[in-house]
C-alpha cells in the first residue's frame, strides 16, 4: 500500500533540501524522514542520492 502525498512530483525547494540534510545528520530513518517531510520514501531516497546523503538504516 502506498500513501499518496500532496507533494507528489513537486520540485524540492532549497529549504526542503536543507531540512533533509539536517534530518539525515540527526540519524533519522527513511520512514521518519518521509513522514516528517510529507514526501514519499522513494522521493527522499532519490533526493538523498542526488545530494550524496547516507540515510540511516532503521529496522
Amino acid at each position: 500500500m502506498t500513501e499518496r502525498f500532496e507533494r507528489h512530483r513537486q520540485p524540492w525547494t532549497p529549504a526542503e533540501i536543507e531540512k533533509l540534510k539536517q534530518l539525515v545528520e540527526k540519524g533519522m530513518g527513511l520512514k521518519a524522514i518521509s513522514k516528517s517531510m510529507t514526501r514519499s520514501e522513494e522521493s527522499i531516497k532519490d533526493r538523498a542520492k542526488l545530494d550524496k546523503l547516507k540515510i540511516a538504516k532503521k529496522r
